[in-house]
């Protein structure tokens, strides 16, 4: 039996933190359910493979919360999870907060700010929340290449929070209200470096031995040969003895890359893959997606995301309001 088997979620987000909060806790067995405005979740227009990735396997209700508070409500009170992403004070109005329904419902809202302060209300996407964090300064104009805050400081987040908070439940019998904020999430991801580095930048670009690149072929390999014994070896593998002591030098760090960049830029990816493989250097290939899901994948939903409504009917019967 999976963890969550015989845990209602009801999953009232849109977009990309909710949905991939309330596939985890599916996955670890819990029926999810999406509440969704007649018109849907935008997502499943604007990006249908990743709405069929996320929301492969759970249920989709329809409805009008301003026409219909009654459906709503009755599902959200059924609800062992309710996840929410909507302004703070949308869903009191719309009769579905915290305090509006039972006391035993552990009800998580994930936020762009919180609830409180000068930028509760502000409007933002995953790129607006690292910037307000701080997490960007280092590599702006570069993108991240995952959407950090969405995924991590919210949906993971969220998920952390929840099974913590189910199981103050089994306890307790009562529930709990959690808020997630994105952007102070975000903040914690790098908060400890305030504290001071020794070298500016250290895994952001200034640590040469802890980096990305370029193979002769146009591929990619990741260093993150940080201790002393692993940056040794892999100097010695690829001939740079000369580097190994200036390793952690400040004054050295743009002279080590270079070094590295004319080294690995002069083979193919696989020549150095293979040199590598049964050595401990801390050296791995940027992966396509594709390559990654061969061999990384694990379990993935199958199928596709519910058509919009087509469990509508089923809940209205099951709640008595057929």
């Amino acid at each position: 039996m999976r963890p969550l088997a015989g845990l209602l979620v009801v999953d009232l987000t849109r977009y990309l933190p909710g949905p991939f909060a309330s596939r985890e806790l599916l996955r670890l067995g819990a029926r999810v359910v999406r509440l969704e405005s007649p018109e849907g979740d935008p997502m499943r227009e604007i990006a249908p493979g990743w709405d069929a990735a996320l929301n492969a396997g759970k249920e989709s209700v329809a409805c009008d919360l301003k026409a219909d508070p009654e459906l709503g409500h009755a599902l959200c009170g059924r609800a062992d999870v309710v996840l929410e992403g909507f302004r703070p004070g949308v869903t009191d109005r719309l009769g579905l907060g915290p305090a509006q329904l039972p006391d035993t419902v552990v009800y998580c809202s994930i936020t762009g700010f919180g609830s409180e302060g000068r930028h509760a209300r502000r409007a933002g996407h995953d790129l607006n929340y690292l910037g307000w964090a701080g997490t960007l300064a280092d590599t702006a104009p570069a993108l991240p290449p995952v959407q950090i805050a969405d995924l991590g400081a919210g949906a993971l987040a969220a998920v952390a929070e929840i099974l913590a908070a189910l199981y103050s439940r089994e306890r307790t019998g009562r529930g709990r209200r959690i808020e997630i904020s994105m952007t102070h999430g975000s903040h914690r991801f790098a908060a400890h470096r305030l504290g001071g580095e020794p070298i500016e930048r250290l895994l952001t670009g200034g640590l040469a031995c802890y980096g990305v690149y370029g193979t002769s072929d146009g591929r990619h390999l990741t260093v993150t040969a940080v201790e002393p014994k692993f940056f040794g070896r892999l100097c010695a593998l690829i001939g740079r003895e000369e580097l190994v002591q200036q390793q952690y030098e400040p004054e050295s760090q743009e002279a080590i890359a270079d070094r590295l960049a004319e080294t690995f830029s002069s083979k193919p990816l696989a020549t150095w893959l293979e040199l590598f493989e049964e050595e401990d250097v801390m050296v791995g290939p940027v992966a396509t997606l594709e390559e990654a899901a061969s061999e990384f994948g694990g379990e993935q939903a199958v199928g596709s995301a519910p058509a919009l409504g087509a469990h509508t009917e089923r809940w209205r019967r099951e709640l008595g309001l057929a």
